[in-house]
C-alpha cells in the first residue's frame, strides 16, 4: 500500500467532531460524511455543516470504491424529511446538501422521498437546496418527481471514466448517468446540474478531459474532481496519488471547456464546500 503524500494529511478537532456527532444522534439523521469516511469531516463538522444522507445508511449497490454499508435497507422513515429541515434550521444553514444511499428496492428509487425532503427544506426562507441523487435506474418519471420539487442544484456523480466502470461501478452505467443529467436540463433549465469524479484509479488525462466534454455536452454546470482514497483493504486499490499541480490543470481545463464552476483538488468531494459553487454561479449571473 502506498503512503499518503503530505497534501492528503488532515487534522481533526475531536471536540468539535464529538459535538456534531452528538447533534446528529439527537436528531436521528445520517450523514455521508460519517458513512463514507470523508477526510473533510473534521473541517465541515467544526463549521457546523454536513451532508445529510437520507433513506437509511445501507445501500443496494456494490460500488467498489465506497465505504457505505451494502445490504438490505430498512423501510423509509416517513418523518425524516421534517427532521432534515429541523436540523438545517438548527444549524442555521444557508445551503443544504442532501444525498442518499441507492435504493433500487423502492419502485421509484426514493424519488418521492427526496422530493418531500426538498419541499420541507424550501419552507426555510433564504435556504438553497442541493441534492445528490442516484441514477434511479434511468426512470424518467422518478427524475421528473425530483425536478418538480425545485431544488436549486441536482448533482449526480459519474465517479470515474467509462473504461473503469466494470471494475469501479459494476451496477452503474455511464451513458445512463449522462442521460439523467441531460434530462434534468430538458425538464427545467433553471436548475443547476453538477457532477463529480474521483481520480487516482488508473484513468488517463485524456479520458478525464473526454469525460468533461461529455458533461459539458449535456449542459452540466458544475464539476468536482477529487482524489480517490481507499476506505479499507477490501475496496479497490489506489493506483496513484494525483499531484496538486495536476488537479489545478484539470480545474483550468474545466473552465476552458465551459463549466460555470470547477472544484478540483486532492481533498475535494462532491458536496465539500458546496455553498462556494452556489455562490459562484449566482454571483456570476448565470441564472
Amino acid at each position: 500500500m502506498m503512503n499518503k503524500p503530505e497534501w492528503l494529511k488532515v487534522k481533526i478537532n475531536p471536540v468539535e467532531l464529538k459535538h456534531m456527532e452528538e447533534f446528529l444522534k439527537r436528531v436521528k439523521l445520517n450523514t455521508v460524511c460519517q458513512s463514507a469516511h470523508c477526510p473533510n469531516i473534521g473541517e465541515c463538522f467544526s463549521r457546523k455543516t454536513a451532508t445529510f444522507m437520507i433513506m437509511g445508511n445501507i445501500c443496494t449497490r456494490n460500488c467498489r470504491f465506497c465505504a457505505v454499508e451494502k445490504g438490505h435497507p430498512a423501510p423509509l422513515d416517513e418523518d425524516e424529511p421534517r427532521r432534515v429541515a429541523e436540523a438545517a434550521r438548527a444549524l442555521n444553514l444557508r445551503h443544504a446538501v442532501i444525498t442518499c444511499v441507492t435504493r433500487d428496492d423502492l419502485p421509484d428509487g426514493g424519488a418521492s422521498h427526496f422530493a418531500r425532503t426538498v419541499r420541507e427544506l424550501k419552507k426555510i426562507p433564504g435556504l438553497t437546496v442541493e441534492v445528490l441523487v442516484s441514477d434511479f435506474r434511468g426512470d424518467e418519471e422518478a427524475i421528473r418527481v425530483v425536478v418538480e420539487s425545485r431544488p436549486d442544484v441536482i448533482n449526480h456523480n459519474l465517479e470515474t471514466v467509462p473504461r473503469l466502470y466494470p471494475a469501479v461501478r459494476p451496477m452503474a452505467d455511464y451513458d445512463r448517468s449522462l442521460s439523467l443529467l441531460k434530462k434534468i436540463k430538458e425538464l427545467d433549465p433553471a436548475i443547476y446540474t453538477k457532477s463529480g469524479i474521483m481520480v487516482g484509479l488508473g484513468e488517463s488525462e485524456e479520458e478525464v478531459v473526454d469525460l468533461m466534454k461529455d458533461l459539458v455536452g449535456v449542459g452540466c454546470d458544475m464539476m468536482t474532481i477529487g482524489q480517490y482514497l481507499r476506505p479499507s483493504s477490501s475496496h479497490i486499490e489506489v493506483v496513484e496519488y494525483v499531484t496538486p499541480q495536476q488537479f489545478e490543470r484539470y480545474r483550468k481545463i474545466g473552465y476552458d471547456l465551459g463549466f460555470k464552476y470547477v472544484a478540483s483538488g486532492p481533498l475535494v468531494r462532491s458536496s465539500y464546500n458546496a455553498v462556494e459553487g452556489m455562490d459562484t454561479v449566482n454571483e456570476s449571473g448565470f441564472r
